[in-house]
């Protein structure tokens, strides 16, 4: 894994910065100490927006819940919980630098509502017609993974090319996420940013 250190004093964290080093393929986390650093792992994961796999069990959760699901109303908020747990490398200061990318319009977010509780959701940043994801969390079964193919549906209907995952996981395997070379996901970048595309 290749990794580009953050020198928070050149100004990475700047929202318009931060941008750019998304748009080249890298992606912030903080270490246990709290040092933000930016990696470019060689292999990549994405879930291909338009064949992506609906695993039927989750289809009929979808069907009959009594799940709600927002948009960009509590961005912070969904930040905020996938970072509440015993080990995370969204900080602090990375949240404050989040909140910049939210005032450009790059930050954006699924919520799962339960009786107007927030039970899960999940967030990334978009770029042209790029979606990274981020992180997600979940206080019900089920939530995130909902969330999901919220997320998945809504990339579609708005004509994404690319839903950047980062790393694979079983979680993420259901959907149909496989794993592809950096200059694979180099030509992806590129062919997302011929589009305009807005999320909201």
């Amino acid at each position: 894994m290749s990794r580009e250190k953050n020198l928070s004093n050149v100004g990475l964290l700047k929202p318009e910065n931060m941008i750019l080093m998304y748009a080249r393929g890298a992606f912030p986390m903080a270490d246990e100490t709290g040092i933000i650093n930016w990696y470019m792992p060689e292999t990549r994961t994405i879930i291909p927006i338009n064949n992506f796999n609906l695993p039927r069990s989750l289809k009929k959760i979808l069907e009959k819940t009594d799940f709600e699901f927002r948009y960009d109303s509590n961005t912070i908020g969904v930040i905020k919980k996938c970072a509440d747990r015993e080990s995370t490398w969204i900080s602090k200061e990375l949240i404050e630098a989040y909140k910049g990318l939210q005032k450009l319009g790059n930050l954006h977010s699924v919520e799962v509502y339960q009786k107007n509780i927030l039970i899960g959701g999940l967030y990334g940043v978009t770029y042209q017609g790029a979606f990274f994801g981020e992180s997600m969390f979940s206080k019900i079964p089920q939530a995130s993974k909902c969330a999901l193919v919220k997320l998945l549906e809504r990339l579609r209907e708005k004509g994404f090319t690319l839903l950047d995952v980062q790393y694979q996981t079983d979680h993420l395997k259901m959907f149909g996420a496989k794993e592809i070379s950096f200059q694979e996901f180099a030509e992806l970048l590129l062919k997302s940013y011929q589009k305009d595309i807005s999320f909201s």
